[in-house]
């Protein structure tokens, strides 16, 4: 296919953006790896190309498309200001490999079309998927150059998405205020209890993998081995039959006798109020007040490609789908489907139907524990 006359660069833009994200998909199911090259120039400023510049680049592009494979993709990633490569099918382990070879192969092959004035004005960058995910609290924040779809999608919706931030902080701060007596009463309990600090902080993971400090109301004594949660949760995600049995009865995917948990805590999680303080991370738009919930960073070492999506779509949030359509009582992919749901069907109307359902959630205690 000749990718300067077939289609106007922009409809290549839109059909290489989704074939981009299908790969993507494809990936996740697979479980191979992609690696995106973005060719442009050094620092642009947008504005277009000159003339002679683009003639140029376009001979030069046109050499490249004649080397890659007939499975890969070119086109243009952003309209005649950024070209794309997308190489698919390949293992984590020949990631390097991979890499060296094709960056090897595009450099020569543009050193040998342009001359040293306009390969001068040329940056290559090179983008992996799936990305690389540590437990380390110092790991980088998502490529978003890997998701142009999901910026799109949030440009074609600003207006919404404003009146959800106003929502969040409009509500956040009504719900400190008319709650500041609750929350101290809970805070004099906390100290009455045991021994400590009256908040639990703790890193947790944003929207493209953002950190931030995440509050809660203590509930476990200070003194825990906190592997018993790291090792539960792993195998949780891993789906190693951690299934239990509550004293009624019922089956649930989270530890209903934890040995860490106070006993002001047990009562505190059944109701879910020490959840309150993450009202003050919503304030500061860490947090909306409709979401997912925000995983440890630990937890990414378990997660599978697909799993990151919900670290992706959607800002994190203090209640969502999961919280009022079973809590504990999904499995962890079933808990990643909903969230994946509420981000691709999300309105400011399915926001206020959670929100409305999250009081019937907490009064009856469903799933906590």
């Amino acid at each position: 296919m000749d990718n300067f006359s077939s289609f106007t660069a922009n409809h290549q833009e839109v059909l290489f953006l989704e074939t981009l994200r299908l790969e993507r998909r494809r990936a996740e199911r697979s479980r191979k790896s992609l690696l995106l090259a973005l060719i442009q120039e050094k620092n642009p400023a947008g504005k277009q190309p000159s003339a002679h510049f683009t003639r140029e680049i376009l001979k030069a592009l046109t050499a490249l498309s004649a080397t890659i494979r007939e499975t890969d993709i070119c086109g243009w990633y952003r309209d005649r200001s950024i070209y794309g490569l997308l190489f698919t099918e390949f293992s984590e382990a020949s990631r390097s490999l991979v890499l060296d070879k094709l960056s090897a192969k595009i450099h020569r092959t543009l050193h040998e079309t342009l001359c040293a004035d306009d390969l001068f004005q040329i940056e290559v960058s090179f983008h992996f998927f799936p990305e690389n995910q540590s437990g380390d609290n110092q790991s980088s924040p998502a490529d978003r150059r890997l998701y142009p779809d999901l910026a799109a999608r949030d440009d074609s919706a600003k207006f919404p998405h404003l009146i959800k931030r106003l929502i969040d902080v409009a509500g956040s701060f009504i719900a400190l205020t008319l709650l500041s007596p609750l929350c101290a009463a809970i805070a004099i309990a906390i100290k009455c209890d045991s021994r400590g600090p009256i908040l639990f902080k703790q890193t947790r993971v944003g929207q493209f993998g953002a950190r931030f400090t995440f509050l809660k109301f203590r509930s476990m004594s200070t003194e825990c081995d906190p592997r018993i949660h790291e090792d539960y949760v792993k195998r949780l995600i891993a789906g190693q039959g951690v299934k239990q049995s509550t004293a009624e009865g019922k089956e649930t995917f989270k530890i209903t006798q934890d040995p860490r948990v106070t006993n002001l805590g047990r009562f505190l999680r059944k109701t879910s109020l020490d959840e309150l303080p993450q009202l003050w991370n919503v304030l500061r738009g860490e947090m909306s007040l409709v979401g997912p919930r925000p995983p440890i960073p630990y937890e990414l070492e378990a997660y599978d490609a697909w799993h990151m999506r919900r670290l992706l779509e959607a800002k994190p949030g203090v209640t969502g789908l999961w919280q009022v359509m079973g809590r504990s009582r999904t499995t962890f992919d079933d808990m990643v489907r909903l969230d994946l749901h509420y981000a691709r069907t999300w309105s400011l109307w399915l926001d206020i139907k959670i929100l409305l359902q999250t009081p019937r959630a907490v009064i009856s205690g469903e799933g906590a524990y």
